[in-house]
C-alpha cells in the first residue's frame, strides 16, 4: 500500500498548516484537510482507517497529539480531496481529535470531530499519517476516540503504513 501526498519543499503546503489564510482556519487551527492517495490497497481490504498524529508533541504537552482520526472508508485504491474532512465526500466517519480533550474541552465543537491542521509550537515538528488496511469493517459512529479505534483494529489489521508530512514553525 502506498500513500501518497504532494508536499511544497518536503513539507506539508502552508494551506493545511498554521501558515494558512484566515479563512481556513476555526479556533486558530487550519480546518481545510490537505488531499492525499491511497494506492495499492491489499486484497481482502474490506475497510481503511488512518490517523494523523504528531508523536513531537510529546515534549511539549506530554502525549502524541491527534490532528484527525477517520474510519469507514471502502477498502480500495482512493483519492481523499482537498477539504474532505469538511464536506465528507467519502461518506466516512471521523473520530475526535485532541481538541476534545481536557486542554481545550471542544468536543461540542465542530473541529473536535475533523482535521485540525498541524501547528507546531517551534521548529519542524514531523506529522504522521498513518492508513490501515483492515480485514473487516469497524461500526463506529461520528466521535470515536483513538483507543477504540486501536482496540477495535487489533487482529485485523492486513497492512499498515505511515508517511511523516514535516511542518516547520517559521
Amino acid at each position: 500500500m502506498k500513500i501518497e501526498v504532494k508536499l511544497d519543499n518536503n513539507r506539508l503546503p502552508d494551506k493545511y498548516t498554521r501558515h494558512a489564510a484566515v479563512e481556513y482556519m476555526d479556533h486558530d487551527f487550519p480546518v481545510v484537510s490537505f488531499p492525499f492517495s491511497i494506492k495499492d490497497v491489499p486484497a481482502g481490504t474490506k475497510e481503511i482507517a488512518f490517523a494523523l498524529t504528531d508523536l513531537d508533541s510529546i515534549p511539549v504537552c506530554g502525549f502524541e497529539w491527534i490532528h484527525w482520526l477517520v474510519a469507514g472508508l471502502d477498502g480500495h485504491d482512493v483519492d481523499v480531496p482537498e477539504d474532505a474532512s469538511r464536506n465528507n465526500p467519502l461518506n466516512w466517519t471521523q473520530g475526535y481529535n485532541s481538541s476534545a480533550g481536557h486542554i481545550y474541552d471542544m468536543k461540542d465543537q465542530p473541529i473536535s470531530q475533523h482535521y485540525m491542521g498541524p501547528k507546531p509550537p517551534s521548529g519542524v515538528h514531523d506529522y504522521t499519517l498513518t492508513v490501515y488496511a483492515l480485514d473487516t469493517k469497524l461500526n463506529f459512529n461520528d466521535g470515536f476516540w483513538y483507543n477504540e479505534l486501536i482496540h477495535n483494529m487489533a487482529g485485523h489489521i492486513i497492512e499498515e503504513v505511515k508517511v511523516d508530512l514535516p511542518v516547520e514553525n517559521n
